[in-house]
C-alpha cells in the first residue's frame, strides 16, 4: 500500500475535521514506523491544512517519529523519579549491548534507542518501552537480558 493509499484509508475511517489529525498521524506511524515528508504533505492536502501545522504536532509528540527509526524502538523513561531509581545505569547497559548512543539506530536497524518524557510507571522505575511493550523495576542486566531475547527473535 502507498503512502498516499494508507493516508486515505485513515482519513475515510477517522474523517477530514481538524480532531483527524491525531489518529491519522497515528496511524500512519503504526503502519510505517515513522511519519516521512511525502506523508505529511499527503495529510496536509488531505485534511486540508498547512504542511507546517501537520509537521508541528508531528515534531511536539514524543511518539510521532519524523525520521526513520529501528524494527524495536526502545524508550527509557528519563523522570526525576526513573533517574533516582538508575535510568542512567540501564541506559549505560543498553549503549554498550547496542554499541549505539541516545538518538541513535543499530547499523542493522534493529534497534532505535530513546528517552522518553514520562511512560506513566514511576512507582515501578526504572522503566523501558520497547515498542508497545512495557517493562518495568529494571536493572542493567534485566534491560540487556530483554533486548537480547529482542535480538533472537528480530532477524
Amino acid at each position: 500500500m502507498t503512502v498516499k493509499e494508507l493516508v486515505n484509508e485513515l482519513v475515510e475511517k477517522h474523517g477530514t475535521t481538524h480532531n483527524s489529525l491525531m489518529p491519522v498521524l497515528q496511524g500512519v506511524v503504526q503502519q510505517e514506523r515513522y511519519l516521512s515528508e511525502e506523508a505529511m504533505l499527503t495529510i496536509a492536502e488531505a485534511l486540508d491544512i498547512s504542511a507546517a501545522e501537520v509537521y508541528g504536532t508531528a515534531s511536539f509528540y514524543t511518539f510521532l517519529d519524523t525520521v526513520p527509526r529501528g524494527k524495536n524502538v526502545i524508550r527509557v523513561c528519563k523522570t526525576i523519579s526513573c533517574h533516582m531509581q538508575g535510568k542512567d545505569e540501564i541506559i549505560q547497559a543498553l549503549e554498550d549491548a547496542l554499541k549505539i548512543k541516545v538518538g541513535e539506530t543499530t547499523d542493522n536497524k534493529r534497534f532505535t534507542l530513546l528517552t522518553a518524557n514520562c511512560l506513566g510507571w514511576c512507582h515501578k522505575g526504572p522503566v523501558m518501552l520497547v515498542n508497545d511493550e512495557v517493562y518495568p523495576e529494571l536493572t542493567p542486566q534485566k534491560a540487556v537480558e530483554i533486548i537480547q531475547e529482542y535480538e533472537r527473535n528480530t532477524k
